[in-house]
């Protein structure tokens, strides 16, 4: 299992990174601390070094406890620190209604950037995205703020997520990005367009959901019910419309499964993984055996022309999913 490069930056991740945030966020409810850093400490020792959190990610547990995904990460990988790559963010902060706050502006920047110093118990922050763009903040204002962490020694270097090209050329301008953090899935390719950029300017592609908020590893129930604050009960592509319009894209994937003696799950992500040496997918799970499959599809070769021939065959799917439009 190979590692890969956070662009220009030179920090090396594994192949896959694991995404924090469903222990605590967006899938139900939290599960209690124990449980939450357990699991985060499952990932760990079933082969992942690269982390992904961000103090958006709080919720709360059955009996109304708060859950700072931070904390959790933090105190579950307290003893590994030195042997991992912790990605965190700024920029979003959930308001008392629950409704998203989108700020970028410098002094927020710092403010976050020091609790999540504190809440991480670190001394520097590996990886720092900007969580969601602020149209409000010119990019290069951003930039530039994040520059003189760098410089302070409190970041090492810093990623943009749901980044547009325009934007992403500005700040990479004030401040070499080393990775964007966008959607990217079998059903959700339309940042594919962003590749040539990244190529120029050198730098990753960090794939959250990955597998289309676990749709494509087919692990959910068939009736369609999710636990209450489960955001998937709210996303197209798990409503009945959207389940019967997959139904050609799981069938093939099956089949390519079958023929790899692999997993569905297992050949989305190594679909994605041999198309481009600098994509880095993070999927989340609770489930310490689904962790190992997802890991186990870095060792799945997928040729070129195989590559091209899933991609010709996405291209003629009319596919629903959260966060745009898939397929013709």
């Amino acid at each position: 299992m190979k590692n890969r490069v956070l662009g220009s930056s030179g920090i090396e991740v594994t192949p896959l990174g694991y995404g924090c945030m469903g222990v605590s966020h967006a899938y139900g409810d939290a599960l209690p601390a124990d449980e939450a850093r357990a699991v985060i400490r499952d990932a760990y020792d079933a082969g992942y070094r690269f982390f992904d959190t961000a103090p958006a990610y709080l919720g709360e547990t059955a009996d109304g406890q708060v859950s700072n995904n931070e904390v959790l990460v933090g105190e579950a990988l307290d003893d590994v620190k030195d042997e991992v790559v912790i990605a965190t963010k700024f920029g979003v902060s959930i308001n008392p209604d629950r409704s998203l706050n989108i700020s970028s502006k410098p002094d927020e920047i710092k403010a976050t950037v020091e609790s999540s110093l504190g809440y991480l118990g670190v001394d520097r922050i590996q990886l720092l995205y900007q969580h969601r763009i602020d149209r409000s903040t010119e990019p290069e204002v951003v930039a530039g703020t994040v520059s003189d962490l760098m410089d302070a020694g409190l970041v090492e270097a810093w990623g943009i997520s749901e980044v547009d090209e325009e934007y992403l050329r500005r700040a990479h301008a004030v401040c070499p990005v080393a990775a964007i953090e966008n959607r990217y899935s079998m059903m959700a390719r339309w940042h594919a367009s962003l590749f040539p950029t990244l190529e120029e300017l050198d730098i990753a592609y960090v794939a959250f959901s990955p597998m289309a908020n676990g749709f494509l590893g087919g692990h959910f129930d068939q009736n369609l019910n999710f636990a209450k604050g489960d955001y998937r009960g709210d996303m197209p592509q798990y409503t009945p419309e959207g389940v019967e319009r997959a139904k050609e894209l799981v069938e093939y994937l099956n089949a390519l499964a079958e023929a790899k003696g692999a997993t569905p799950a297992q050949i989305s992500l190594a679909w994605m993984l041999c198309e481009k040496p600098y994509i880095i997918p993070i999927p989340g799970s609770r489930n310490p055996e689904r962790m190992r499959e997802n890991l186990a599809a870095a060792d799945i070769v997928l040729t070129p022309q195989e590559v091209a021939d899933i991609n010709a065959q996405l291209d003629s799917m009319d596919l629903m999913v959260f966060g745009g439009h898939a397929g013709k």
